[in-house]
């Protein structure tokens, strides 16, 4: 029977609940006919709310991003310097578990030449703007902030990547593998915010 009062907004809500329920692949497997299925009409109706497959699946990436950055303030509240990049770590690992098929859709790359994405790239520039912020705490110099956060992203991402695909088949406890990723993040990115002059010291 279809829903009524169909709209945009419930539109993404259902494709939000399809990936939810959909887990790793759920981003992946979203489609305009799963949609149109879950809610109760045929797909070419939805047409009258969503232009297209890209754009819903841009909408989800939005909602995603927003929600994942809302968790990480969560969890980095009240926190700085190494305790702050510890709890962001963690924070996002426990989002990827509990939510992988957003988390996919965080992953999502806006087009900075298309106004189409202004909104993801912007939801997208909130979520690393945290990862600064938190970044901040090491005083780290202007020119090396950049490296900090990609290393922090690369690191974390890779490792909850595999995580989630299965990639660890090693009886070892990966919470203590991620505890010693995490140190490592730490440890590197305090060394990238010391002085030049110490750092070749310790060489």
């Amino acid at each position: 029977m279809p829903r009524a009062g169909l709209s945009p907004e419930a539109v993404v809500r259902i494709a939000v609940d399809l990936v939810d329920a959909g887990g790793t692949t759920g981003f992946a497997d979203l489609t305009l006919a799963r949609v149109a299925a879950a809610a109760g009409v045929a797909t070419p109706s939805l047409y009258k709310h969503v232009g297209s497959l890209a754009a819903l699946r841009r909408e989800v990436a939005v909602l995603a991003a927003r929600d994942l950055r809302a968790a990480l303030v969560d969890a980095t509240l009240g926190r700085s310097g190494p305790e702050a990049l510890r709890a962001l770590a963690h924070g996002i690992r426990a989002y990827a578990h509990a939510q992988p098929g957003r988390y996919a859709a965080v992953q999502v790359a806006a087009d900075p030449a298309d106004p189409a994405d202004a909104e993801l790239a912007a939801a997208g520039a909130e979520v690393v703007g945290l990862m600064v912020a938190v970044l901040r705490g090491f005083a780290l110099p202007d020119d090396r902030a950049v490296d900090a956060v990609r290393a922090v992203r690369a690191g974390v991402h890779g490792f909850v990547t595999l995580e989630l695909g299965g990639g660890f088949r090693l009886p070892q406890d990966l919470d203590r593998s991620f505890a010693v990723l995490v140190d490592l993040l730490v440890a590197g990115v305090a060394d990238l915010a010391a002085p030049a002059e110490a750092s070749a010291a310790r060489v």
